[in-house]
């Protein structure tokens, strides 16, 4: 029994995968699987794609294929193999109960018969063709389904390609409505960082006009009371004196009371009140409308922005010091790192930078998602985001995906993403601490402006490796950098 088993797995081995016979002038592609030489070729013919193997659709360059002699004589040993095998048996390839050769085939029964049996009563009254007759009606019946099947199976791999190239100009798209919905928001928040400025503004000659009227007042009232106060003393004493003392004089003294009565101070102009008046119907009119802009905005954008945010887990980087350039000096905690006018005398490790101003973080990301903070300070130049564990580390590395950073820097008065060309980004406030959040599971990474939750810029999905990723803080000339907790 198990000869029989080897000699069946050795049959199957020496079997074209096309017409499912021996094989005839067998062939080999360059992807090592076999065929019949006017099976292949007749496959090809049918195809208007460029030549693949029928089996792993791999490209066949040339349509290249070289005949397979090993193959063919080892398909005459299945044969003879097979042979011994059903002589073996009692069979010699022919009846079991009359040992007679198998020539006929029986429609009704679906087997091979021998002429015997053809004559006996259990298929006297059923259709009977020869052996080789039905051998090939069948196999054309095989063949059409095998042409058919194979045409489902080019239709499949066209829509898997279709597919594919639809999926690729969708992130396209998205990627192009990012970029809009920052530029517009950047606009929306510019128009309302100048007119805060401009309203601001009125606010303060207001507060300054209030006050300039506010102060003469209060110097004039000063002066007319010093002056009552003592024209009050002179006349208390004047009433103090005897009658011909007090009487002499008296209407010069009655003249200075009439002079020196109170003069009403200056008050606050029409114009002026109208002015704050106007500007504060002006703030209700802007505070209104701000609140019914926020009211029409989608709450769809704050759900999916805390399903997208709120899933990164927090994670508690701290900075490596084996990786720490010699100029960049790191916190007892690993919290933070500033630049040193000095290098430091510190040990020229592998995995240390030697010359950009770099550090690791200690932690090594593989798969899921994960966010920290990093407080940039107002240093000069800094550079904040992600790298391969395998990072370049020694002499000019390229801050870029194709030197394993994705990143955003700040340097020469520019805010920029390190993409290859790197990626100038709208002019807007600087941010004072920026998010990190990693989609090791997406291949992205996402920079949000921490104090507003702004998105920033977002490196598109599967540009980042399925292998170890750290963060990565770049510290330029006299910048600080620090974790936040």
């Amino acid at each position: 029994m198990a000869a029989e088993n080897h000699v069946e797995s050795l049959q199957d081995e020496a079997t074209c995968p096309i017409c499912l016979e021996y094989f005839t002038e067998p062939v080999t592609l360059e992807c090592g699987h076999n065929f019949c030489r006017a099976c292949i070729a007749q496959c090809w013919e049918r195809s208007d794609t460029a030549a693949s193997c029928p089996q792993c659709r791999e490209t066949v360059r040339h349509r290249n294929f070289r005949p397979n002699r090993q193959l063919a004589n080892v398909l005459e040993i299945a044969k003879r193999l097979s042979l011994q095998a059903a002589k073996g048996a009692g069979e010699d390839g022919g009846c079991d109960r009359h040992q007679e050769a198998l020539k006929l085939f029986c429609e009704e029964d679906q087997t091979p018969i021998c002429v015997v049996c053809d004559r006996s009563r259990a298929h006297r009254a059923h259709t009977v063709v020869p052996i080789e007759e039905a051998a090939q009606e069948y196999k054309e019946r095989i063949q059409t389904h095998l042409k058919t099947l194979r045409e489902e199976r080019e239709k499949l791999l066209g829509f898997k390609v279709t597919g594919e190239g639809k999926r690729q100009e969708y992130l396209k798209q998205t990627q192009i409505e990012r970029q809009k919905i920052v530029s517009q928001f950047q606009q929306l928040r510019q128009f309302l960082k100048e007119q805060e400025r401009l309203l601001l503004a009125q606010l303060e000659n207001l507060d300054q006009e209030t006050e300039r009227i506010q102060n003469e007042n209060s110097s004039k009232l000063s002066e007319e009371i010093s002056h009552l106060s003592e024209l009050i003393g002179e006349m208390e004493r004047k009433c103090q004196k005897p009658a011909s003392e007090f009487l002499r004089d008296v209407r010069n003294t009655l003249s200075r009371w009439e002079k020196g009565k109170f003069q009403q101070p200056e008050e606050i102009s029409p114009e002026l009140e109208e002015q704050i008046s106007c500007f504060s119907q002006k703030t209700i009119g802007l505070v209104e409308a701000l609140r019914k802009f926020k009211d029409t905005l989608p709450s769809a954008l704050e759900t999916k922005r805390g399903e997208s945010l709120g899933a990164h887990r927090q994670a508690n980087v701290t900075l490596d010091p084996d990786t720490a350039h010699p100029q960049l000096i790191l916190s007892k905690d690993r919290k933070s790192v500033k630049w040193a006018d000095r290098r430091q005398r510190l040990p020229n490790n592998p995995e240390r930078f030697d010359l950009e101003p770099c550090v690791l973080g200690c932690e090594r990301f593989i798969s899921g998602r994960h966010c920290w903070e990093v407080e940039v300070g107002s240093g000069e130049g800094w550079a904040v985001g992600v790298a391969r564990e395998s990072v370049g580390r020694k002499g000019q590395i390229n801050r870029s995906p194709e030197g394993g950073i994705w990143a955003l820097e700040w340097w020469g008065g520019q805010f920029r993403a390190l993409t290859s060309p790197e990626t100038l980004l709208p002019r807007r406030r600087v941010p004072s601490r920026i998010q990190v959040c990693l989609d090791c599971d997406r291949g992205q990474v996402t920079f949000i402006d921490a104090g507003d939750k702004a998105p920033i810029f977002t490196f598109s999905p599967g540009s980042i490796p399925r292998e170890r990723i750290r963060p990565w803080l770049c510290g330029e000339w006299r910048s600080r950098l620090r974790l936040c907790p």
